[in-house]
Formats: structure tokens, sequence, C-alpha cells
């Protein structure tokens, strides 16, 4: 009598032994071991022209293969979030180190000249105000340990850490409202640093818009009191960007005074439920350093300066982190009440911040349907509705670009298989919605439809994870011997 598969084990190895498992691992190994892939049936096929002449490599088996593609495919899932899907936010993060490198240390394929690492640049953290006392490990100047204000001495793995100290008397109202405000008061540090900078300069706005602009790539981080805090590049360019040189007057030290000045002088006001003003402002601790070019083997030296390399990688580090260790868990959007009450795996004091989001986001003097803070909507945020890495103009490349020149070398590799040359092309959609690239000599015509998202069991998401993380180690390996 035939037993059904009972362990886990079990399954696997029962997958495994599927006639489908290779199609399936080759599926699952193109796009890096994907936690939740996207599944497109469909077909993509390379026709050559009437007026040309035959593809050189048609009659080539696996030419053949590659001019027509049909079936059933996956694509990644895309996301940033390594909570989710590491494989992506393994692409994630290393797209965002470039975003970050070429703007610091210049490229010239992505339109920035080497000639930025020359301008003064500041590596620059914005944080939030105190909204109550939270536990916390402290130290003196001489680095001995001090008692957290509860009089105990934490463990760095301690679940307290971050949490209110006296939960009733915590500002989680004040602390959401902060939060769902954060990128505005971003942009108002922005437009003060403008300011401060012409004013330090002696310079009217108009005349410092005419020989400077600010250029900026920012992240934001969880605290683990569940607030953001900004890490930011800030350098100054001419007036018409990267390739601009900056003005003369312009230094470390004034940007870094004008960072502090303007850090302090940002004000935002909103209401509180109760029709008080809440004054919105940045927490006293805004740390500025330099960013030099010369010390690339370490992140900082002994004088707190960072170096360029190890700064990219660190940003986009953080640009993968959810709301924090202790509700990475929270990952998608919360749909009811009921929702909350059954999230497990989380502290008290970030259930609260939740539930807080969840209640102001139901009060109408929140919910305006052009400019409302859309609270409930972001409430697994904690309140933060802001994009977690963004950048001005002219700071560098885009992620659009990076993966739009990532998809074109994709392409031109397969055409030059085929002996086409992927040259003057151009991509437009056709009536039907496929995609068509059109080169000299060929088309390329893309037609693929939705189907569903992630696998199909326990045992084929153990098995992905095990290929995400194979083909993990084995780029580490690589990177380390280089």
């Amino acid at each position: 009598m035939k037993t059904t598969a009972s362990t886990l084990d079990d399954r696997l190895a029962a997958r495994i032994r599927r006639a489908d498992f290779g199609t399936w691992r080759d599926k699952v190994t193109a796009v890096r071991g994907c936690a939740r892939p996207i599944h497109l049936t469909g077909s993509s096929t390379i026709l050559a022209k009437p007026e040309a002449d035959p593809f050189p490599l048609s009659s080539n088996a696996k030419a053949q293969a590659l001019s027509h593609r049909s079936g059933h495919i996956f694509v990644p899932c895309g996301t940033r979030r390594a909570s989710v899907c590491p494989a992506c936010a393994d692409r994630y993060a290393a797209d965002a180190f470039h975003l970050m490198h070429s703007g610091l240390a210049g490229d010239d394929g992505k339109g920035v000249p080497a000639s930025v690492t020359a301008k003064p640049r500041q590596f620059v953290t914005l944080t939030a105000p105190s909204f109550g006392t939270v536990h916390g490990r402290r130290s003196s100047r001489r680095g001995r340990q001090m008692p957290c204000p509860c009089g105990e001495f934490h463990h760095p793995d301690d679940p307290r850490l971050g949490t209110a100290v006296d939960p009733d008397a915590y500002d989680y109202e004040g602390a959401v409202l902060w939060q769902a405000h954060a990128g505005v008061l971003w942009h108002r540090f922005v437009i003060t640093l403008r300011r401060h900078l012409a004013r330090a300069a002696g310079l009217s706005e108009a005349a410092f818009t005419a020989q400077a602009r600010i250029s900026y790539a920012k992240v934001a981080e969880y605290q683990r009191r569940g607030l953001v805090h900004f890490h930011a590049v800030i350098r100054v360019d001419g007036q018409g960007g990267a390739s601009d040189p900056t003005p003369r007057w312009v230094t470390h030290e004034l940007v870094a005074g004008c960072v502090r000045s303007a850090a302090a002088a940002v004000l935002v006001e909103t209401w509180r439920p109760c029709g008080t003003v809440l004054p919105l402002v940045w927490g006293s601790q805004v740390d500025v350093r330099e960013i030099r070019p010369d010390q690339a083997g370490q992140f900082e030296d002994a004088a707190g300066q960072v170096s360029e390399t190890k700064l990219a990688g660190y940003i986009a580090k953080y640009a993968t982190k959810s709301t924090g260790s202790t509700v990475d868990g929270i990952d998608r959007r919360l749909l009811s009440q009921a929702a909350i009450d059954m999230l497990t795996g989380i502290t008290e004091h970030h259930r609260r911040m939740i539930q807080t989001a969840w209640d102001l986001g139901g009060l109408e003097m929140y919910n305006d349907p052009k400019d409302g803070l859309k609270l409930r909507r972001w409430a697994h945020m904690l309140g933060f509705r802001g994009h977690f890495l963004t950048k001005s103009r002219r700071y560098s490349t885009t992620f659009r670009e990076i993966r739009h020149a990532q998809a074109a070398f994709r392409r031109t590799e397969t055409l030059a298989a085929l002996g086409i040359e992927d040259d003057e092309g151009f991509e437009y959609t056709g009536l039907d919605g496929s995609k068509v690239y059109v080169t000299p000599t060929a088309l390329v015509i893309n037609s693929w439809n939705f189907v569903s998202v992630g696998y199909e069991s326990d045992e084929e998401r153990e098995l992905a994870a095990a290929i995400a993380e194979g083909m993990r180690n084995a780029h580490s390996s690589t990177q380390e011997g280089r």
C-alpha cells in the first residue's frame, strides 16, 4: 500500500524525484532563488525582418532556442526587503550600491565624472527627537557601561532595548505623527540648507542657485525604538550638477555648519487629535562626517572621516532592512483590527505604535483625499510613508536606468548569439500589450501574462531557499577571491 510522505524530508525527496524537477530548478536558478517568484505564461520571439538576411545561426539548435521561447517562466518578485526575499534584496542592494557609489566616486557610464571625488561631500545622519524614555545601553566618555534609566544593565540582545520604560507616559501619538511627516521634514531640511548656505556665503538665494546645487542620496533606517533616522550623502555641485566644478567658497566646514544649523531650524506643524498644535522637529543628535577618497580599506579613520566604497555598501545594506529586528515579520499591509490583534513576535512597544497609527488613521482629520496621511495603509511601517532610498535628480543614475542597462545587456548578448547587431534599436508597446523591440534587421516580441505568485508547497520554498543560499555563498566566495 502506498503511504503519503508525512515529513518535510520525505516531501523534499519526493519533489526532487519528480520528472519536472530539473526544469523547475532551472527556473528557480534563473531568478536566483527568489522567495516569491511571479509566474508568467506566454512567449518571446526574435524574428528576422523580411528584407534582412536570415540569422547566421538559424540552423543551430541553440540559436533556435534563443530565438523562440514559450511556456511558463519565473520572474523575480523584486522586493527590497531581505525579510521577504533575500535573493531580490541582494539584487536591490547591489543596484543601490552602484547608485550610491557612482555619486560618490564617479562613473562615466552613469553620467557622473570622476571629478566628484574632489568636491566637498558629507555623510550626514539626522535623527528623530525623543518621545519618551526608552530602554537602552549607555556608555560614559571613558567607555564604561552605564545603567539604563530603568536602573538595569541590558544585554545587547535584550528585547526590551528601544521599548518605552513607561509606556503610559510615552508619546505614541506624537511619535507616529512625526514618523508620518519624516519625508516632509527632509524636504524642508534641504530647502533650509540651501538658504543657510546662501546666507553663509553672503549670497541671495537666487545667486546661490545660479552658482551651486545641492545633490544628495539618503536612506531611512529604523532605530530600535521604531522611529526612522536618515543617513545621507550630501554633495555640493556647480549649478549644472556633477559635471560642473563646485564654487571655491564651498568648504567642508561651511557645509557641516550649515547642515547643523539647518537641521535645528526646520519646523513642521501638524495637529493632534485633540486640536492642539504638534511641532515636529529633528532630534538634537546630528552627525556630520567628511567623506574622503583615500580611506579605501576602511569605513572611517581615526578622525571620523568615511571612505566612499565602504559608505556605499553601508547605505545599500540599510536600504534592504525592514522596520527593525523586532518587527521584521510585518512586511505587508494590515487590513483590519483583527490582523493587528493576531500579530505575534513583536514587542508591546511596536504593537502600540501600530495600533496608534491604525487608530489615528480612522480619524477624518488625517484622511483628506488629496494630502491625507493614510496612516492605516502605513500602520505596518509604524506610520512611515516615505521611500527608503531617495536621491536628488543630479546626484547619480536611477534604479530605472540601472535596470534598463541590465536588460539591454542581456538582450544584446542574446542577439549577438544570433549574429544580430543591436544598433539603433527602439522599443514600443503593441496593441495587444506585447513589448516589441526593433533593430534594423530583427524584431524582438515579448508577450507574457500573469498567472500567480510564489511556490506550490513548503518543500518548494525550502528547495528555493537552499538554491538561493548556495548562489549567495558562491558569489561571496568569488568576491573574496578577487
